[in-house]
């Protein structure tokens, strides 16, 4: 008797129709469905919500592997319940991607503070509790210029702010210029005390603050550099405006970013960046982090700044953030990479 192929959940967020009606061709991933079919396994959609959270847990813990693509917030929704459903089905023995556990490694602002001493890390700071905030980040801000803030859990921008000093006077409160990352969002004048105050929910239930210097490359691009396990598999330039403060007389409209270009993993302006991803971050980020390989997600991106020019007027590369949670879309070659991933993970466990 020929054995069946092993099962993989796709899961994404969605409501009870949404679950009713999935199939492998009627969403966002169905390249994903189609390479993992090719590859001889079984992909089944696996729509979540907390509304029926124990229907996704008994799918799940039917299935051999599960993919996973939620946000850690989404319209006021988080992965509260989500999460520890994943850990009780990876402790039943199922492969889940990317696993809580390495998403509180890796996919949070913490990393770039972790990592702070590898090649893409800068002058990085972090504040665990509200009142180190308010002592430390002012005189920061004063001597260093302009800095990001960004809350440790978080997704489209939201939680991550660009602060300008505009005045401090000895004798008056300071006030500050503040832009979020998140989209349609537009300067605002603020007192520093006041703002402060405003961040303070981002230090609930264990969460902190990252503090980098804001850099001023940032006008000229993001590069996404897609990654299945430690491999790249391709790579995404993109003209973004979060954090880029409209010019004097443009009005009080957000800037509208340019579209994501997708390359190859081969692309040739991207090589060093590939090379050190490849064979020096990466490893490194592990190492730091207490990651096995086998523990990598099936797919996950770094997101650069280009940093100041070295000595020779190279390009450098200043780590941004890591995306995790759900990473799409991705460029063409990536979903067959998934794909390969994910049969090598469950034919051959060790690797």
């Amino acid at each position: 008797m020929k054995n069946s192929p092993p099962r993989i959940a796709i899961v994404w967020r969605g409501d009870r129709e949404a679950r009713r009606t999935a199939t492998p061709q009627n969403n966002r991933f169905h390249r994903i469905f189609e390479e993992l079919a090719a590859v001889g396994l079984a992909p089944e959609p696996a729509v979540f919500d907390e509304e029926f959270a124990d229907d996704v847990l008994e799918q799940l813990l039917a299935v051999d592997a599960v993919l996973v693509w939620v946000n850690p917030l989404d319209d006021g929704k988080t992965r509260k319940v989500l999460d520890p459903l994943l850990r009780q089905v990876a402790e039943a023995g199922r492969f889940v991607s990317a696993h809580p556990d390495v998403i509180l490694k890796m996919g949070v602002k913490e990393v770039l503070y972790e990592t702070r001493e590898l090649g893409w890390g800068v002058d990085t700071h972090l504040y665990r509790t509200p009142a180190k905030f308010r002592k430390e980040f002012f005189p920061r801000l004063q001597a260093d210029g302009p800095r990001v803030l960004k809350r440790n859990r978080g997704n489209g921008g939201q939680g991550v702010w660009k602060v300008d000093l505009v005045n401090a006077t000895p004798n008056g409160p300071a006030v500050i210029q503040v832009l979020e990352a998140k989209g349609g969002s537009v300067p605002e004048r603020v007192g520093l005390s006041d703002f402060v105050s405003r961040c303070e929910t981002y230090f609930t239930e264990g969460g902190c603050i990252v503090d980098q210097p804001f850099q001023s490359r940032l006008p000229e691009g993001m590069i996404r550099c897609y990654m299945s396990g430690g491999r790249v598999v391709g790579f995404g330039q993109q003209l973004v405006k979060a954090l880029v403060t409209p010019p004097p007389g443009s009005g009080r409209e957000p800037l509208q970013p340019g579209p994501r270009i997708m390359h190859s993993a081969s692309a040739e302006p991207f090589q060093t960046l590939r090379t050190n991803m490849e064979n020096e971050w990466t490893p490194e980020m592990m190492s730091k982090l207490g990651l096995e390989a086998a523990s990598l997600p099936i797919i996950w991106d770094a997101d650069f700044l280009y940093g100041p020019p070295d000595a020779s007027g190279n390009d450098t590369y200043v780590l941004c953030e890591i995306n995790v949670s759900s990473v799409f879309a991705v460029p063409d070659d990536a979903p067959a990479a998934i794909a390969r991933a994910m049969a090598m993970r469950l034919h051959r466990p060790s690797l």
